[in-house]
């Protein structure tokens, strides 16, 4: 096994300060914060292609990309090099009715990148807003065309949208939305593609793609055709542990969208640039859609931005006489953020981001099928460079945890055991106790047996607890 690399701190921070100040001010995103009480607050200070070091020196490889963000690696200088250039020029102008250089030429890029006719491109601060850019979009198109009772949404269980009032309606996450309640109405959902627990046509996988594909019609039929005016669907399902598309999901599913004239959103916050080796998810699995939402790699994380890339077709109502989209965000397409993924997205191009992936994800998913031998691993599934490992009581039945069990075992112990191992990734239970993994896209066999082995020994360990 790999041992982390542990050195004495040279970050020339005060550990013990910054933990006390993080635990008494810093208010941590989805954290339990009782939980630092007694505990340091874990706290990054540096990194460096696909490693990172905390505040006392150790290093850990980053096998989750941040948050499925870092798609180029860390410590690219010539990133924050751009990010200093355009502040220097040009730090903030908005793009309410005016516009400035990096905007528009990071508009132009993406347009001759994206699928099909998505030419329009709606910046945002980040991939929530962008999904929430999306529904009000594809309200207000069906009441500029005469449909205006066309405003409901259609999505999956599990799935994750954000957290934006009307994006987390659209999310399929009980949990996630019991606190804020009573949110945005008109969210429906369906089952999702997590074929190791299909409910129909477990046997057969591309009868059951067809099957779930279906389910969406269904539930147009249901909610009435003329009240729904979108689906949204991630190419591969980040919540619940890296469900791919069937073979011929998605073209079932555009079928589906055109017969009934509803919108197909790919939601590719998570999926676009590089995650799966091509620049969005919708051409790796060849559909069209009528907009696409994207953030985190975009930039890679090295400066906030997002987008909704949108297709002639529905923007053209937008452009004609007095109408507009009222509806916008202060830093959405930000000078600087621009800037950083204009560079961003000449580094995928120089060094054959998508192509590396391409070539090394049949050695990624091998090293991980690797864990199959382990009585605790039931399923390894994803694509690309984006793999979830389901595990289980019993690899037989496919028994799951129960919600105590997956207490324990996810945040009791495997969270904490993999980071102490040296590696950070994602423990999650929302849905079945998945493990998952989306390094850097720079990443190679070095890093995926890097990853195997730790994960064997603390899975090793996590069984032996159970």
């Amino acid at each position: 096994m790999t041992t982390p690399t542990t050195t004495a701190s040279t970050s020339g921070y005060d550990a013990e300060a910054l933990a006390a100040k993080a635990y008494d001010h810093l208010w941590m995103h989805f954290a339990r914060m009782s939980s630092y009480e007694h505990n340091p607050v874990p706290t990054i200070v540096r990194g460096e292609g696909a490693y990172v070091w905390d505040v006392n020196g150790k290093r850990y490889l980053d096998g989750l990309a941040g948050l499925f963000v870092v798609q180029a690696g860390h410590g690219r200088r010539e990133l924050a090099e751009a990010a200093a250039k355009q502040a220097s020029q040009l730090a903030f102008f908005p793009l309410w009715s005016y516009a400035h250089p990096a905007g528009i030429e990071l508009a132009d890029r993406l347009a001759d990148m994206a699928p099909g006719d998505l030419n329009k491109v709606f910046f945002t601060t980040g991939g929530g807003e962008a999904v929430e850019t999306a529904w009000k979009l594809a309200k207000q198109y069906f009441k500029l065309v005469g449909k205006p009772m066309k405003h409901k949404v259609i999505s999956r269980h599990i799935a994750y949208h954000g957290t934006p009032q009307g994006a987390l309606s659209i999310t399929g996450l009980p949990d996630a939305k019991k606190y804020f309640e009573p949110l945005v109405p008109g969210a429906s959902k369906v089952p999702n593609t997590n074929f190791y627990r299909a409910p129909e046509h477990g046997d057969d996988l591309k009868d059951f793609g067809r099957w779930a594909a279906d389910q969406i019609a269904q539930a147009i039929e249901f909610e009435g055709p003329d009240t729904v005016a979108a689906v949204f669907l991630e190419p591969v399902q980040n919540s619940g542990g890296c469900f791919p598309p069937p073979p011929g999901y998605f073209d079932r599913v555009r079928e589906i969208c055109d017969e009934y004239d509803v919108l197909l959103v790919s939601d590719e916050v998570i999926c676009a640039f590089g995650r799966l080796g091509t620049m969005f998810g919708a051409d790796k699995f060849g559909y069209v859609p009528d907009m696409i939402t994207c953030a985190k790699g975009l930039t890679s994380g090295y400066s906030p931005i997002g987008a909704t890339l949108v297709s002639d077709r529905i923007a053209e109502p937008f452009w004609k006489g007095n109408n507009s989209f009222p509806h916008g965000y202060t830093f959405g397409g930000h000078p600087v953020s621009s800037a950083v993924a204009l560079a961003n997205l000449d580094i995928f191009e120089r060094e054959g981001l998508n192509q590396h992936v391409l070539d090394n994800q049949d050695a990624f998913r091998a090293t991980l099928e690797k864990l199959r031998d382990l009585p605790i691993v039931g399923d390894v599934r994803g694509d690309g460079y984006f793999y979830g490992i389901e595990m289980v009581k019993d690899k037989a039945t496919k028994e799951t945890f129960d919600d105590d069990e997956s207490e324990r075992l996810l945040r009791g112990f495997l969270s904490g055991a993999l980071f102490e191992a040296g590696l950070y990734c994602r423990a999650d239970d929302r849905g079945d106790p998945v493990i998952q993994l989306s390094p850097p896209l720079i990443v190679g066999q070095p890093e995926f047996d890097e990853i195997e082995q730790i994960l064997r020994d603390v899975l090793t360990r996590a069984w032996e607890r159970i």
